[in-house]
């Protein structure tokens, strides 16, 4: 195989010149990494933003881009003296492929049930030419100490790189995502934050925190990331499309029309057409496994609500409240368990005479978006903590974390068409237990007040 030159240049519409060493060309231009030019970075957000086109490609060089600012940075005020060049050449590469087990459409198949995309990023790092060019590179133990870093299982000093409050692949995708949005919400201040970044001495070892210079920094990023999620990621259009392709896979899936290894390789558009050419369910399709429901419900058809995803055809609200309406009691089934939450959709749906699929519950959880653990440099010297508790005098944002957190978090029912019948019923179903649920799920009682 002929070497890749010791140093390209690709040009990017948001951090303009990204210098890619040798390296990262060896594992840039295998099939693992080139599939991620397929696989959009916000999933179907594009439906509602025009712009939101870019990949998890783009986002994978954005990334590496940082690291190596942030490394630079640290280079230049002497604080990587004791950090050996294979831990700094393994955050690099980590920072480029973190993202190389992503499903098409963002998280969507996670929320589905699917095991997590760093799970199948890290099995793909020592297999076929990627794990070649990777033990090339930094010898047999090299994708185990990448995969390490994305999991967040390193013992590296520079662990917080890769993954933690202030990691690079946060600032940029929340910096990209707006940018490619065209909103301004995802403001962050870059160049303050990485300048701010120091290595820190906490129990007998050393992390990535941050100087109290940078604290405002933080802040700016915090927020970001709250604006981002109330205003694109959890858009009431973005959720429905989001939530009616889930069930189109999951229906898929569990007639067997869709195998979980072809979800881990695909991209985008390869899996819509998928869903289209491998059409079924319906009401007389029953299902051959539990990702639907029970053995022997019907399935939703999914190709027809693929079908509908293409035409933009979404389904509409027919509930939308603030979680601050929403009952203090409400179960995390409906985030958490979306076999069970499928299975309540289509009992709902055949009470007020809808079709399986004709009905979705969206209640997204993301219980750490404002979460903050890292050390913090005073301008003395002295070493403090950044925690969820925020620290008098230098993180306020934290402390009101959960206020943020509800007002951007929505419970909303989707639905194929108008309906007439209250659905207010629906809240109640909500507080009750998954076994409860799955109990009169499996004696066919109503779920909804008469």
């Amino acid at each position: 195989m002929p070497q890749p030159p010791d140093l390209e240049i690709i040009r990017d519409p948001l951090w303009d010149n990204i210098r890619l060493d040798r390296a990262a060309l060896a594992a840039l231009d295998t099939p693992t990494v080139q599939r991620l030019r397929y696989v959009r970075q916000l999933g179907h957000a594009f439906l509602v933003y025009p712009g939101a086109t870019h990949t998890r490609f783009e986002h994978a060089l954005g990334a590496y881009h940082l690291t190596r600012k942030a490394l630079a940075s640290l280079e230049e005020r002497g604080e990587l003296a004791c950090i050996a060049e294979e831990d700094r050449l393994a955050v690099r590469l980590a920072a480029l492929l973190h993202d190389i087990g992503h499903y098409p459409f963002s998280h969507a198949l996670e929320e589905a049930g699917f095991p997590s995309h760093e799970k199948l990023g890290v099995a793909k790092l020592d297999r076929g030419e990627l794990g070649e060019r990777l033990r090339e590179i930094g010898g047999a133990g090299f994708p185990a100490r990448v995969g390490a870093l994305i999991t967040k299982q390193s013992p590296s000093p520079l662990q917080g790189l890769i993954s933690g409050s202030l990691d690079l692949d946060k600032i940029d995708y929340l910096s990209r995502d707006a940018f490619m949005c065209g909103v301004p919400y995802g403001t962050v201040d870059v160049e303050r934050l990485l300048a701010s970044l120091t290595l820190v001495e906490t129990a007998g070892r050393s992390e990535v925190g941050v100087h109290e210079k940078g604290v405002s920094a933080l802040e700016s990023l915090l927020f970001a990331k709250y604006q981002m999620y109330r205003n694109v990621y959890w858009h009431h259009a973005v959720r429905a499309a989001t939530c009616m392709f889930k069930r189109a896979v999951l229906a898929a899936a569990a007639a067997g029309a869709i195998a979980d290894a072809t979800l881990e390789e695909t991209t985008d558009d390869a899996l819509m057409e998928l869903l289209l050419r491998r059409g079924g369910g319906g009401p007389d399709a029953m299902s051959r496994g539990p990702a639907a429901g029970a053995p022997g419900s019907p399935i939703a058809d999914w190709r027809a609500l693929a079908g509908a995803i293409r035409a933009r055809r979404l389904h509409k609200r027919a509930m939308d409240l603030p979680a601050s309406d929403v009952p203090a009691g409400a179960q995390a089934w409906l985030a958490d368990d979306a076999v069970l939450t499928a299975r309540v959709e289509d009992a709902l749906a055949s009470e007020i005479g809808l079709a399986p699929g004709g009905l979705l519950l969206d209640f997204p959880s993301r219980s750490s978006m404002l979460g903050v653990d890292l050390p913090l440099r005073l301008r003395g010297g002295a070493i403090d903590r950044l925690t969820d508790e925020g620290r008098a005098g230098q993180l306020g944002l934290p402390r009101v974390a959960d206020e943020l957190y509800r007002s951007a978090r929505r419970f909303r029912v989707f639905v194929a068409q108008p309906v007439t019948r209250s659905l207010n019923g629906i809240l109640d179903v909500s507080t009750l237990p998954a076994g409860e649920v799955a109990r009169r799920l499996e004696r066919r009682e109503p779920l909804l007040r008469r």
